[in-house]
């Protein structure tokens, strides 16, 4: 009964998943161009090496991340970012695992059935294993075989299972096989990367400078001339320069099959007719609620919450309701208060101190149990009045296995989280009966013997009427903004009018965007994927497209160009590549003619560069990031080995030339291991090499993405 419960209090293990196991990757889309994507076939979501994904089973895939997503955090509905994050997830998933098994199957690696067993139930556990909520001690918080394998036993056996708790372990065996997969796809991967590491050796070299690029920092005094401080137009870069470095960084544009377009995007508001509507209804409401002496009635015909007939304490109000009860008398109101596009009545119904919370344990017994239930519920009550363990009637009895063998604990409830889990006699029951007092519930879902075995000191409780209006576009505001964006195409219904006169018309023309198949919006709208999908249907410029409804906006879009998949034009990075050389003629010229003053403190260096001193510590050759410098390889090097106290040669850095001088050194008293530090470098080595080898092994495969058929 509690076993969900259970799974929410750890949400952050999924992110071992989430990217996959070991390997966050983001896999490279081989895509054909034009309207190819819609000619592959109508079930085909992506085929890899010829071996196609069909659309059910990739939703099936997304569906059971979706569910197992929504089990660890308690929540209903996911954002469009967490839906997004999860459809990638499950993509490069199930690509990368049809490229490591037929890489492994050629090689001859393979996780065993022995060996996926050791790893779940053996003496070598997974990690990750470890880490599943589902299997930990409630009493410890700490992964525990013998709760695991009681699960794992419970849910083989879902069909003999008491139809009362069959959808629940159904929800928890999908939920472990989900797991299952990842954890034999993560051992296959920890093979491969184990394999490919064997053959990348640490030598005593490497350890050595690793270590002193470590053990030894330096302080130092420096001063900088930025390249702003020289304007462009005094250095010359010809086009034969731009073009050897571009050809020279060729491979780093790649790029994919891209769409640029034109957008109008209409915000879809209230009018101000639809504010008028909605406070005129919640003063009419508050008029209601004031006379009336069934609350609940007036909430649930009027709110868009239903009414939560339950004592809250402070902590779980917010800023307005704990303001409003701080003060109110019984039967006040407050409101309307209106924020964030919605409207809110208040009324104080009851107030009491109470404890908080409770801890439950339960025995639930139902006619699977075996015998006359009521007579069974009974007859336990007289053996727990006589002194009989609770814990072991529990273990004994209840058809709850989820928690029977921690002697029936559902754990701490408000009244509110009771409510809403077990429904008003539950919550009414635990919150009025007597601390370590066994009694008798019946339920829809069979006969509990309740316990309430601790509670927490009493504060201050408050029963509120709650009423929400929020305020949305009315049909005829809808209609409104349609019909004026429809009557605006409709005069101007080609590329070249819509831009002409877009501003005159009082809209916003984006120009410009570029999408590719992985975009799922397009600028700011949220829900967009539907235009980028038009983008993508075919290679016709200038075309106009329908108006489509993205949430909270309706969107006219054009089709201005297609960037073919392959490298960006020389044209399209030029100005990037004629910048860099700029920057670095720049470096040059500053260097020289610093040379050229032969000049000898750092104060006279900082005059000739009209700048000024500034000190930054612990400078090593593993600095990322310089502090207050920022990413600077070149001076990092200059420094580890500049001798102590002498003024530098000037520095030809990323952002400018630099000239420092090392004030003090210090190292650590760490001794040198050359076996430990063999042992970290080599470690360094697998991650990097199972990184590299298994992207390396899907950009080399052919995959034929199409989910933008039906993303």
């Amino acid at each position: 009964m509690a076993t969900l419960e259970k799974i929410r209090n750890q949400a952050g293990l999924l992110v071992i998943v989430v990217g996959l196991a070991l390997f966050a990757f983001i896999i490279g889309d081989f895509l054909n161009s034009g309207s190819s994507y819609f000619k592959a076939p109508q079930d085909e979501v992506v085929k890899v090496d010829g071996i196609p994904i069909n659309y059910q089973n990739y939703q099936e895939r997304i569906e059971e991340m979706t569910n197992v997503y929504k089990m660890q955090t308690n929540m209903n509905t996911l954002t469009d970012e967490y839906s997004t994050q999860i459809r990638q997830s499950v993509y490069n998933s199930m690509v990368q695992e049809i490229v490591m098994n037929e890489t492994l199957d050629k090689i001859g690696l393979k996780v065993t059935a022995e060996e996926l067993f050791d790893m779940i139930q053996g003496e070598n556990v997974s990690p990750m294993v470890q880490q599943i909520p589902l299997f930990a001690d409630p009493q410890t918080g700490a992964f525990s075989k013998v709760r695991a394998l009681q699960i794992l036993k419970m849910i083989e056996n879902v069909e003999s299972a008491p139809l009362q708790q069959r959808a629940e372990l159904e929800n928890v065996r999908n939920y472990w096989l989900f797991w299952e997969r990842n954890i034999k796809l993560q051992r296959m991967q920890e093979k491969y990367t184990a394999l490919l590491s064997k053959a990348i050796v640490a030598n005593p070299l490497d350890a050595k400078n690793a270590y002193n690029g470590t053990v030894e920092n330096s302080d130092i005094v420096y001063v900088m001339q930025s390249y702003a401080s020289l304007p462009d137009t005094l250095i010359k870069v010809s086009d034969s320069e731009v073009k050897k470095l571009y050809e020279q960084r060729k491979e780093q544009f790649k790029q994919k099959e891209t769409r640029i377009v034109d957008y109008i995007a209409v915000d879809i508001r209230p009018s101000q007719e639809d504010y008028e509507k909605v406070s005129a209804d919640i003063e009419s409401i508050k008029v209601e609620l004031a006379e009336t002496k069934n609350v609940a009635d007036v909430v649930n015909d009027n709110s868009e919450y239903p009414y939560l007939n339950a004592f809250l304490s402070e902590k779980d109000l917010d800023p307005d309701m704990a303001a409003f009860v701080a003060t109110a008398d019984i039967d006040n109101i407050e409101g309307p208060l209106f924020k964030d596009d919605s409207y809110r009545l208040l009324r104080l119904v009851d107030k009491t101190v109470a404890p908080d919370s409770v801890k439950v344990s339960h025995i639930l017994l139902t006619e699977q149990t075996g015998g006359n239930v009521a007579a069974l519920a009974d007859s336990l009550i007289d053996v727990l009045k006589a002194g009989g363990s609770f814990e072991e009637l529990a273990n004994q009895y209840s058809a709850d296995q989820s928690n029977a063998s921690q002697g029936g604990e559902l754990g701490w409830y408000t009244e509110a989280g009771s409510l809403r889990t077990f429904g008003e006699e539950f919550k009414s029951t635990v919150f009025s009966t007597t601390l370590n007092q066994p009694v008798i519930l019946k339920a829809s879902y069979g006969t509990q013997i309740i316990k309430v075995t601790e509670k927490t000191a009493d504060v201050p409780k408050y029963k509120l009427a709650y009423v929400y209006l929020s305020v949305s576009p009315s049909t005829k505001t809808y209609g409104h903004l349609y019909n004026e964006l429809n009557q605006f195409v409709s005069k101007n219904n080609t590329a070249e009018k819509i831009n002409a006169s877009a501003n005159e018309a009082g809209y916003n023309l984006v120009a410009n965007a570029r999408v590719t198949t992985d975009d799922r919006t397009l600028g700011v709208v949220t829900d967009s994927r539907q235009v980028i999908r038009w983008a993508f249907e075919s290679s016709r410029k200038e075309e106009v497209s329908k108006i489509f409804e993205c949430k909270n906006h309706f969107i006219l879009a054009v089709r201005k160009g297609v960037l073919p998949e392959g490298y960006q034009s020389f044209n399209a990075v030029a100005p990037i590549l004629k910048s860099e050389l700029v920057a670095k003629k720049k470096g040059e010229e500053i260097a020289k003619e610093l040379k050229a003053k032969n000049l000898q403190t750092m104060d006279a260096y900082a005059q000739a560069m009209d700048s000024r001193l500034d000190t930054v510590k612990f400078i090593n050759m593993n600095t990322s990031r310089i502090a207050s410098i920022g990413l600077e390889p070149v001076l990092n090097a200059e420094v580890t080995y500049a001798p102590a106290n002498r003024l530098s040669e000037p520095v030809i850095g990323n952002n400018g030339v630099y000239v420092f001088q090392v004030l003090n050194r210090t190292k650590e008293s760490r001794e040198y291991d050359e076996q430990q530090e063999v042992r970290a470098l080599e470690s360094n080595n697998a991650y990097r090499v199972g990184y590299q080898a298994v992207q390396a092994l899907v950009e080399k495969s052919k995959v034929e993405d199409h989910r933008i058929r039906f993303d």
